[in-house]
């Protein structure tokens, strides 16, 4: 039953025995032996390859040809001598090996190894035709009956497989088995190939052809489109944005992020994603049918990109983070390392490219594929490119001016088309978190640009919230203690200033506003300073923190003294300011401080703990006078 190559398969035993022969000959080489009906006729492989018989080869079981001189056991070497025959399936024929079972079948025919054929005696080996015994194989696709045919066609199919080999007893493959009698006595799923690419005698036949059209249909190269985004700030909601659409248009989307590796919104790894380690286990999955992959920095300059080509890649921004690291001192060296993505596009792709950021317009010379430009500024003040862009037909995705609002709006071939309102779009917050209105953009500019009906983008980005399971750490919402908590991943001074623009709007409702704050320890002094000047100009109480893992070797404090001084240089009373490490401890500082209507802004690294924490969250002390004080370091300035 778990045997193979014909091993320990004995047919004909028409005694007792023999068959008693026969089990021990079996019970060698498998723990379960299985006694069939014997079908009588020659053996034939059937190679059937996407539900079409591709080749038929007739298996004759190994033998040697009497010369009347020559004892079996001399003809079985010099038969051995062809250099067509050798160990195992590398060669096109297998050596004849003398063993029990050849001298038991030879006895069955009166005959020894001494025993001398006549001239021209066929003398049978083995009673099976495997190759990998010393079997030979002889050409007979073009003589396959119809019937017999089908029958092995349906054997496959309902069997449930592309390719099989269907091992086919019958007297006379030319006739109809339904009048000749034998059938099915083996179904393969991984059959060899070498009966049919190198018959010992017949026609040749390429099968690995059908395999390669079964494989890569209607000339299709067997890859998947590509979605690449990199930029400063944005990348991991855009993607998650367009792999909501393009998971909404009917693909199954595999996604690469800073939070893990999702496969249709489902996680199948956790941690920062977003290199090219990542991309590969998305590229590998046999059931994506598009791939979004968001590409940092760090990876490009570790291990380049995880593709050669893609079919469009996007660059969100390009602002001042990461500086002094790898080699990268300025704005224009960022600006050089993720243009390698435009770069990579391939011709008949499209590149994205934000006209409203200088060092992202300006790739446009260097991007691969077609242009597409996406741009919050209003028609009247776009720049003289883009507007000359658009006026010569191409493509762009703008917001726009309208009589009730914003609109999102696609050009394209010298025509304008509404898509949608921007208020529709929960994510936007009404318009309010601009960031997000860009990263609506992108997203609709790249699904358009992949064909994407209107209807799908408009209904898709209508559904996508920044809730936590949409988008976790992507400006999360919870308002389950009387008063609000965003949690977000504002990780530098330009990723603050925007979601400080968002704080602004929402100011209003608020009393005040409490934010926690913290920047990797490996940033240049000036923009750790900036991050606490931004800070301050933001929030009405803010908590610098600290965390181990993220002093990225410089002394415990510096960091947060630094925050403290940047906010202090900015005009921020030094009341206003708290330092509290690690983010635990932080986040808790934050949610005591809390008074009904305040708005508490969370920028974390740790997004599913902060979350958690803020969720879980059972409210302050009764007496509401702040929080444990030994968690507070209070650091002089510098």
């Amino acid at each position: 039953m778990d045997g193979n190559h014909g091993s320990g398969v004995n047919i004909g035993l028409a005694t007792e025995d023999e068959v008693r022969w026969g089990f021990e000959q079996a019970r060698e080489h498998s723990r379960s032996v299985i006694v069939e009906q014997h079908f009588v006729g020659s053996d034939h492989r059937i190679l059937v390859i996407g539900g079409k018989v591709v080749a038929l080869a007739e298996r004759v079981p190994a033998h040697v040809v009497g010369d009347g001189r020559s004892s079996v056991a001399e003809l079985v070497e010099q038969t051995n001598r062809d250099p067509r025959r050798g160990e195992g399936h590398s060669s096109v024929l297998t050596r004849i090996e003398i063993d029990e079972c050849v001298e038991h079948f030879l006895s069955k025919s009166q005959l020894t190894l001494s025993s001398v054929p006549a001239p021209g005696q066929m003398v049978l080996l083995r009673p099976t035709a495997n190759l990998s015994t010393g079997g030979t194989a002889t050409d007979r696709t073009d003589e396959i009956h119809p019937e017999n045919a089908l029958i092995a066609r349906r054997a496959a199919q309902i069997v449930g497989l592309d390719i099989a080999g269907i091992d086919f007893v019958c007297p006379d493959i030319s006739r109809p088995v339904s009048e000749t009698s034998g059938g099915i006595i083996e179904v393969n799923a991984g059959p060899g190939f070498r009966m049919h690419l190198e018959p010992s005698s017949g026609r040749a036949r390429n099968v690995a052809r059908p395999v390669l059209d079964l494989l890569f249909k209607g000339g299709k190269d067997g890859r998947i489109p590509i979605f690449a985004i990199t930029g400063t700030n944005g990348k991991s909601t855009t993607a998650r944005m367009l792999s909501h659409i393009l998971h909404a248009n009917g693909a199954t989307v595999g996604l690469t992020s800073t939070t893990g590796v999702y496969l249709n919104g489902e996680r199948i790894m956790t941690g920062d994603c977003s290199g090219p380690q990542s991309a590969r286990i998305v590229l590998r999955e046999p059931g994506v049918d598009v791939a979004v992959l968001e590409c940092a920095r760090d990876g490009m300059l570790r291990e380049g990109l995880a593709f050669d080509a893609c079919d469009i890649g996007a660059v969100l921004n390009v602002h001042g983070d990461h500086l002094g690291l790898r080699g990268i001192d300025t704005i224009e060296d960022l600006a050089e390392v993720k243009s390698v993505v435009v770069e990579s596009v391939r011709r008949s792709g499209w590149s994205i490219l934000n006209a409203d950021d200088i060092h992202t317009s300006a790739m446009s010379r260097d991007a691969g594929g077609r242009i597409c430009y996406f741009s919050l500024a209003n028609r009247s003040d776009w720049p003289d490119f883009l507007r000359s862009h658009v006026a010569e037909g191409g493509r762009a995705v703008t917001r726009e001016r309208s009589r009730d609002g914003w609109d999102i709006v696609i050009h394209e071939d010298g025509e304008s088309m509404f898509l949608m309102d921007v208020d529709e779009i929960p994510a936007t917050f009404e318009g309010s978190a601009e960031f997000n209105v860009a990263n609506s953009l992108a997203a609709v500019a790249m699904a358009h640009c992949h064909d994407v009906p209107a209807a799908t983008i408009r209904a898709a980005l209508t559904e996508f919230t920044t809730s936590f399971e949409h988008s976790p750490g992507r400006l999360n919402v919870f308002d389950g203690h009387g008063f609000r908590t965003i949690v977000d991943y504002a990780h530098n001074p330009e990723g603050l200033k925007a979601l400080g623009k968002l704080v602004s709007h929402m100011k209003r409702g608020y009393q005040r506003t409490i934010g926690l704050v913290a920047i990797p320890g490996d940033r240049r002094d000036c923009d750790i300073r900036e991050m606490g000047a931004v800070a301050s100009r933001i929030f009405d109480v803010i908590v610098f923190k600290e965390d181990e893992h993220e002093l990225r070797g410089r002394a415990p404090g510096t960091i947060a003294g630094l925050l403290r001084e940047g906010a202090l240089n900015a005009g921020c009373a030094p009341g206003r300011i708290q330092a509290v490490c690690p983010e635990k401890e932080a986040v808790e500082v934050c949610l005591q401080l809390a008074r009904e209507k305040d708005l508490v802004v969370l920028t974390v690294d740790d997004v599913e703990a902060s979350w958690s924490q803020v969720t879980g969250f059972e409210g302050a002390a009764p007496s509401r006078r702040g929080p444990d004080q030994s968690h507070i370091r209070h650091l002089r300035a510098g």
